[in-house]
């Protein structure tokens, strides 16, 4: 790892833009190592969203005065915004929800209702979080379909030789991550979706871990649906994204139904707008659809390859310190990864290790990360999650590697 890599930010001009992150925790440094469950918002963003509420706040595609046609305005540019990042040919095809999970249950229940029938299956990794299996899970028991699962190694690497033999006939839609929560691990999702789709079958991605550290072309994937949140990309918690391709979104029905989705309503009959109207009933999330417009600006003008340069860095990094550590184990140990470090201590339960490092200043995530079936292939209730971020840096896996030391003292 070189110096120069990891210089190649200045994360310390960056860190002013956080408001939280130069606030000191429990008398001491913040170490914010936790963006995989919610990425810290810049100033930047929190101003945006601010000033809508201030200035320009009223509802969207429904008023005729001054201040309707202006939010609305500021609202769909953050939807083009939205489609440039992720390179979808059409602002048509980006749909508001409230975060990954409504985008997955909105598929589930649209598209899989429509499409799935008894004796059909459902495929998913391993290595998925609950909000890629559970609405599966209810789709299956409410059309008798079933689900199959592509499994992994130890290092938390999918079999695609046992991915190959899983897609039969009877296969009709594959759910997978494109960046494991608790694993790290960077699935080769365009070689996924091509052997998919050389047996007919759909492919929804679970892009949440993988917009704030990636370039994502939904188009050069060929991914059908393609979904994330707001908050793991440094916007707001309540907006989310599905990206859906044109002939599948115009054939879904909607999932909700309400005011803002419709062209007519009688007591006889309603008939609905086209994609995406159709799929976001009632007052959308105005401030925090503009708030994530303002998200992106910011990773824009940073620029994705520097960060995803300086964020592999420093789990390089972190990986060979924790590595030094006895009776540590690493979780996840794929050759392609992205900035998630799980671990576990030898005779410590990861709530105590994360107790004990919060009073450090050292804020991670301990659990199970919503991904259960995940902590029982490899054997243990929980890890302790380190997750990295370009407003990261070396004094942060330091003080995380002190901490850990803290911990064993206590425990000796």
């Amino acid at each position: 790892m070189s110096e120069l890599t990891l210089t190649s930010l200045d994360v310390a001009k960056i860190r002013e833009d956080f408001p939280l992150l130069t606030t000191p925790f429990h008398g001491k440094p913040m170490h914010y190592l936790d963006s995989a469950v919610s990425g810290q918002m810049p100033g930047v963003v929190i101003e945006r969203m601010a000033h809508y509420q201030r200035f320009e706040h009223t509802n969207v595609h429904r008023g005729v005065s001054t201040l309707s046609q202006e939010a609305t305005d500021r609202f769909e540019e953050a939807r083009e915004k939205v489609r440039a990042f992720i390179k979808a040919p059409s602002v048509k095809q980006i749909v508001w929800t409230r975060g990954t999970t409504e985008a997955i249950n909105l598929v589930a229940q649209s598209w899989g209702r429509t499409n799935l029938k008894d004796g059909d299956e459902i495929l998913l990794s391993a290595m998925e979080h609950h909000a890629n299996i559970v609405p599966w899970q209810m789709l299956a028991t409410e059309k008798g379909a079933s689900i199959r699962v592509i499994p992994m190694d130890d290092r938390g690497v999918l079999d695609l030789d046992a991915l190959d033999a899983l897609l039969t006939p009877r296969v009709k839609v594959l759910g997978i991550t494109h960046v494991s929560n608790v694993l790290g691990t960077v699935n080769p999702l365009k070689e996924i979706i091509a052997k998919a789709h050389a047996k007919g079958v759909v492919v929804v991605v679970d892009g949440a871990q993988a917009v704030p550290h990636l370039a994502v072309d939904v188009v050069d994937l060929d991914a059908d649906f393609y979904v994330f949140s707001g908050h793991k990309l440094s916007g707001p918690t309540g907006i989310g994204v599905l990206y859906g391709k044109k002939e599948l979104l115009e054939a879904m029905p909607p999932w909700q139904g309400g005011g803002n989705m419709i062209l007519s309503v009688s007591w006889e009959k309603t008939t609905y707008m086209g994609v995406p109207g159709k799929f976001e009933a009632g007052t959308p999330p105005i401030a925090e659809a503009i708030g994530l417009g303002a998200a992106i600006d910011y990773l824009n003008a940073i620029g994705l390859d520097r960060i995803a340069a300086v964020e592999h860095a420093l789990l390089d990094y972190a990986t060979a310190e924790l590595s030094n550590i006895e009776g540590l184990r690493i979780i996840g140990t794929a050759p392609g990864k992205a900035s998630v470090l799980s671990f576990v201590l030898e005779g410590i339960h990861p709530h105590d290790v994360g107790s004990i490092l919060d009073h450090e200043g050292v804020v991670v995530r301990a659990g199970h990360h919503c991904a259960q079936p995940v902590m029982t292939r490899f054997n243990i209730p929980a890890t302790t999650r380190a997750s990295f971020a370009y407003f990261n840096d070396k004094a942060d896996v330091d003080a995380l590697v002190a901490g850990i030391q803290q911990v064993k003292e206590i425990f000796s």
